[in-house]
């Protein structure tokens, strides 16, 4: 019986030296982490609203807001607070809220492009419209059963 385990016994010691090697190499890609005061003030100004959490944020995630931030602070003042106000609202929605919107983006990426287009172009319709027009129009969409949801929108929102 010793015979066939010899052949595995390479194999099972690979496997271990992968396993145990694995996060020490993951590390050595993983980008260090980015102190809050090292970012520059513009980086500063349109990352506010993660200021408390910056320095316990996982390197991978502090990498990816400041690469995104690189093309933010190239924005006008007006931009750069929509994005600011974005992040502030993300950071104060649910677990079960980020995972939903991730969801509603998922599915709109899947839409072919003039069905996006025909969206984007009924969302910006829906912003030039008074703030109390919007939140009739959003207290109307959350009464709906979702079946008289889809009819409103195959027909048209009616504003």
């Amino acid at each position: 019986m010793t015979a066939p385990a010899r052949p595995l016994l390479p194999l099972v010691l690979a496997i271990l030296l992968g396993a145990l090697a694995a996060p020490a190499l993951r590390a050595q890609s993983a980008p260090p982490p980015t102190a809050w005061n090292s970012l520059t003030p513009d980086q500063r100004d349109v990352l506010a609203p993660l200021r408390q959490e910056w320095n316990t944020m996982p390197p991978h995630r502090q990498q990816r807001l400041l690469e995104k931030s690189e093309h933010w602070v190239t924005l006008p003042p007006a931009k750069r607070e929509e994005i600011r106000e974005r992040i502030a609202h993300w950071q104060q929605m649910t677990p079960a809220e980020r995972a939903q919107a991730r969801e509603n983006q998922r599915l709109f990426r899947q839409l072919p492009p003039e069905q996006r287009k025909q969206l984007h172009a009924a969302y910006q319709r829906f912003q030039q419209l008074p703030p109390e027009r919007r939140a009739q129009l959003m207290q109307q969409w959350h009464a709906m059963p979702p079946a008289q949801r889809l009819r409103w929108l195959h027909q048209g929102s009616g504003h």
